[in-house]
């Protein structure tokens, strides 16, 4: 059975982690010698799962983890949730925002959210299909 290679770090819940994560992951798509052709896709998905963690949930920080198994690769984003009794912020039309899920269903081959357990929030992940590799 081929070995999983999994990496994970965390950055405080702030917008400028999100420029932080997308470096972390390319550097770590580089080590593990995966094609530069798919580092595009990889870090749009990173800034967008990593920015609604931020925008709209209360986390003071945002955790992630990348697997790579053969031909795929996936990446998890796990917030904090908000705490109770406070509405998450929400955007009321595609002109205003929003368009991150939307952008992430349409170059993943497969992404969805459950509840982070144990503890508060959500986990957030998609998939990317990896061509031959380097």
């Amino acid at each position: 059975m081929p070995a999983i290679r999994r990496f994970g770090f965390e950055l405080p819940g702030r917008a400028d982690s999100v420029g932080r994560a997308r470096h972390l992951i390319q550097d770590r798509m580089t080590r593990w010698g995966i094609d530069e052709s798919h580092f595009d896709t990889m870090t749009l998905v990173a800034s967008e799962l990593f920015t609604n963690a931020v925008v709209h949930t209360a986390s003071r920080r945002v955790l992630c983890e990348l697997h790579d198994v053969p031909g795929q690769l996936r990446i998890a984003v796990q917030d904090e949730g908000c705490p109770p009794g406070e509405p998450r912020l929400r955007r009321v039309s595609a002109e205003e925002g929003g368009r991150g899920l939307l952008l992430v269903d349409a170059v993943s081959s497969a992404w969805g959210a459950h509840d982070a357990h144990p503890g508060p929030g959500r986990v957030v992940w998609a998939e990317l299909a990896l061509g031959r590799q380097c």
